[in-house]
C-alpha cells in the first residue's frame, strides 16, 4: 500500500510542478491558500492548519516573505508571537492558485470515473 501511495503522490507532484505558478512548492501553495482562507494567523496556528512542524512552517513563511507574498508582524496582544498575513502581491495570486489547484486535481484524477474520484477522496480523508 505504501508503495502505491508513494507512486500516486509522485505522479501528483509531477503534475503540480508542471502547473506551478511563481515556482511555488506544494507546501508554499498550501500555506498561501490556508492564510487566504483563514485570514491573519499566528505562525503556530498556520503550522497546524497546513500540517507542518514549527521548523518547517518557519522556513516556508520565510521563503514566501522573500518572494514578497507574505508578511509577519508582531502580535499586538502577545509580543512573542508573529501574525502572518498575505501581502497585496500574495492576495493577488490567490485566484490563480485556486484555479491551478482545480486544474491539478482534475489532471491527477483524470484516469478515474466520477464515482471512483469520490470514493478515493472519501477513503483518503478517512486514513488522513
Amino acid at each position: 500500500m505504501g508503495y502505491l501511495l508513494r507512486l500516486a503522490s509522485q505522479r501528483h507532484a509531477t503534475i503540480f510542478q508542471k502547473h506551478a505558478i511563481d515556482q511555488l512548492t506544494a507546501t508554499q501553495f498550501t500555506t498561501l491558500i490556508r492564510v487566504a482562507e483563514q485570514g491573519d494567523v499566528s505562525q503556530n496556528h498556520l503550522g497546524r492548519m497546513a500540517a507542518m512542524d514549527v521548523a518547517t512552517v518557519k522556513g516556508v513563511v520565510d521563503r514566501l516573505k522573500a518572494k514578497g507574498l507574505m508578511q509577519s508582524t508582531p502580535d499586538l496582544v502577545d509580543k512573542r508571537r508573529s501574525v502572518i498575513s498575505l501581502t497585496p502581491k500574495g492576495q493577488a495570486l490567490i485566484d490563480d492558485l485556486k484555479a491551478m489547484g482545480l486544474l491539478i486535481t482534475e489532471e491527477t484524477l483524470a484516469p478515474l470515473t466520477q464515482q471512483e474520484r469520490q470514493t478515493l477522496i472519501t477513503l483518503l480523508r478517512k486514513i488522513s
